[in-house]
C-alpha cells in the first residue's frame, strides 16, 4: 500500500472511530395545540368565575408561544407578565413562585436578569413524569398564587393526558 492510502485509510478509521457509537434521533414529546388550548380555556375560565381579569399563556417545549389570550377588561400588562412568568417556569423546571422564593432567599442571583425572565409567583411547568414539555403562566389575579391556582387547573384539566 502506498503512503497516501495508508493516510486515507488512517483518515477514515479516525473518523469512523470519533462518530458517536450510539448517535440517534431524539424522540420528544409536545403538547398539541389542542391541549395548549384547553390548558389555556380552564385557565383563563377558572380565574374569570372567580371574577380576576387576567391573561394566559401557555408555552411549548422550546419557550415557544402556543397560546396567549387576554381575557376581557385584563390590564395591558398582564399579556406580558403572564408570558413572562410562563417562561421563567419553562426555562428553571420549576414554578415560577419557586424562583421568585430562590431570588427572595439570594438577590444577589444572576438569573433573575436574564431576558424573558422574571421572579413573580403564577406560572407552572407542564410535565410528562420529569420531563418539562412547556409551561402556562397567569397574570392578573391578585396575588401570585390565585394566578398559579388557575395555572394549576389548566394542567388538572388535561393530567390524563400527560402520562
Amino acid at each position: 500500500m502506498s503512503v497516501p492510502s495508508n493516510c486515507l485509510a488512517a483518515i477514515g478509521l479516525a473518523c469512523a472511530l470519533a462518530s458517536p457509537a450510539s448517535a440517534q434521533l431524539l424522540n420528544e414529546r409536545s403538547l398539541s395545540a389542542a391541549m395548549a388550548l384547553t390548558i389555556a380555556q380552564t385557565a383563563l375560565e377558572t380565574c374569570t368565575k372567580q371574577g380576576y381579569h387576567v391573561s394566559v399563556h401557555v408555552l411549548g417545549r422550546n419557550g415557544e408561544v402556543l397560546v396567549a389570550v387576554r381575557g376581557d377588561d385584563a390590564p395591558p400588562h398582564t399579556m406580558e407578565n403572564s408570558q413572562r412568568k410562563a417562561y421563567t417556569a419553562r426555562t428553571f423546571r420549576i414554578p415560577s413562585g419557586e424562583f421568585a422564593q430562590r431570588v427572595k432567599d439570594n438577590p444577589t442571583t444572576g438569573a433573575v436578569h436574564l431576558s424573558g425572565i422574571i421572579a413573580a409567583q403564577g406560572a407552572l411547568p407542564i410535565k410528562v413524569g420529569d420531563e418539562v414539555i412547556g409551561a402556562v403562566g397567569v397574570s392578573g389575579a391578585p396575588g401570585g398564587e390565585k394566578d398559579e391556582a388557575c395555572s394549576k387547573a389548566g394542567i388538572d384539566k388535561v393530567a390524563d393526558q400527560l402520562k
